[in-house]
């Protein structure tokens, strides 16, 4: 494993002279460290040869990203990868995603494992997928296991690629990838501590406020020491502790979830949170519901409070459903579930071209509105028939559309 600059400077030498795609992947220590940074990064191309390198001591990689300038990565999964590639300067001028073109080809597994057992007839073993990448030394095993990953991508790429051509699926997967890597970052979570699990349970205020000074206390401590939140203090305890109100330590630790020993000795820490966001004035108290903000309500209400827009979503569904299975991939590929609904909730004239409009300024790439605009313009027109909300299930399967409705207007457009 690579630590010194000579080294790193030797592999930019060596892979600026190499030939043909380079593998890329990254290994993270999710669910123990705080954050999402790389702490191994695995890279192969012809010519060069398999390198692993150490970005804890080597934190700055960008000089591989110059020598590999117009270089196509392969990368398994790339939305989870990129970000933390380049937060150690590594950022790709092209790209191949085998997840994504697994994907696109309507492959029923696209974990790394699985494709590269259906296509290559190589077996990955996975036992250190869950392991802690931050722990060092890395073990020897660790490592071979990590290198073997980068060493099957290639010809996986290449595979993966004759099919797409086949297909006629090329140049969706172009844009795909595209897409991938010029993606932005998630936005900021707008009050992100009501994603505690279990939180449905509270009804009131007080206890809310409880709740999301744990959570804030959690998520500092996490920070501070680089530690995973929740291996820090799990959700549950956060609600039982909101739940039971405790007005002491002692009262605190009598909670089960904070029995524990590692729990226990942090056991003031957690008070004194409590203790704060019980003396917090009414004013303060976070309100029962999330700010409405720019997100809709969840789909299995809409049937009792907008059977119109209930109507919609279910034709929209039901049309990317058949949409999709014609050229055989799944639908939140042919279209994002998100985009579906926002569709539905407030759709534009029930014409082609406004449609088009609307899925390009939702995302959507051309390949996804050559298919789609013309069928879904036809779907969120109610008044094509006298289809209403009382014709359809009402139940919380609003997923579960069985049969697609689609009339004379929306024709798959298969690849040529």
């Amino acid at each position: 494993m690579l630590t010194a600059t000579a080294d790193l400077e030797r592999l930019a030498a060596a892979l600026a002279a190499g030939t043909g795609p380079v593998a890329i992947d990254a290994e993270r220590a999710s669910g123990y460290r705080y954050g999402q940074r790389a702490y191994l990064v695995q890279l192969r191309r012809d010519g060069v040869g398999t390198a692993l390198i150490d970005p804890i001591a080597l934190p700055d990689l960008s000089l591989l990203t110059e020598a590999l300038d117009g270089v196509e990565w392969v990368v398994h999964a790339a939305s989870q990868d990129l970000p933390c590639l380049a937060e150690v300067g590594l950022t790709p001028s092209s790209l191949f995603d085998t997840e994504l073109a697994g994907r696109l080809l309507g492959r029923a597994r696209v974990g790394l494992g699985p494709i590269v057992a259906e296509e290559l007839g190589l077996h990955l073993a996975k036992e250190h997928s869950a392991v802690d990448w931050s722990t060092r030394p890395l073990p020897h095993d660790w490592l071979r296991y990590a290198a073997l990953d980068v060493e099957v991508l290639i010809d996986l790429r290449h595979r993966l690629a004759e099919h797409l051509a086949r297909t006629g699926k090329s140049e969706w997967a172009t844009q795909e990838f595209e897409a991938v890597r010029l993606a932005p970052g998630p936005a900021p979570r707008v009050e992100p501590w009501r994603r505690i699990s279990g939180l449905h349970q509270i009804r009131d205020s007080r206890r809310l406020a409880i709740a999301r000074e744990l959570w804030e206390t959690r998520e500092a401590d996490g920070r501070k020491r680089d530690i995973s939140p929740g291996r820090i203090l799990p959700d549950s305890a956060i609600v039982d502790a909101a739940q039971v109100i405790p007005r002491s330590v002692a009262q605190l630790v009598a909670i089960p979830a904070f029995a524990g020993r590692g729990t226990r000795r942090r056991a003031a820490l957690w008070q004194s949170a409590i203790d704060r966001a019980v003396r917090l004035p009414d004013a303060d108290l976070p309100p029962r519901r999330a700010p409405a903000g720019n997100t809709l309500p969840p789909p299995r209400a809409w049937a009792d409070r907008h059977p119109d827009e209930a109507a919609r979503l279910d034709r929209v569904r039901a049309t990317v459903r058949a949409l999709a299975e014609a050229i055989d991939l799944p639908q939140e590929n042919l279209l994002a579930p998100e985009t579906q609904r926002r569709l539905a909730w407030a759709p534009p004239a029930a014409e082609a071209e406004a449609v088009e409009e609307f899925l390009r300024a939702a995302g959507a790439r051309p390949w996804q509105i050559a298919i789609s605009a013309a069928p879904l313009a036809a779907a969120i027109d109610l008044s094509a028939d006298d289809l209403s909300a009382d014709d359809l299930s009402a139940d919380d399967e609003r997923e579960k559309v069985d049969e697609p409705a689609i009339d004379e207007r929306a024709q798959v457009r298969r690849p040529e």
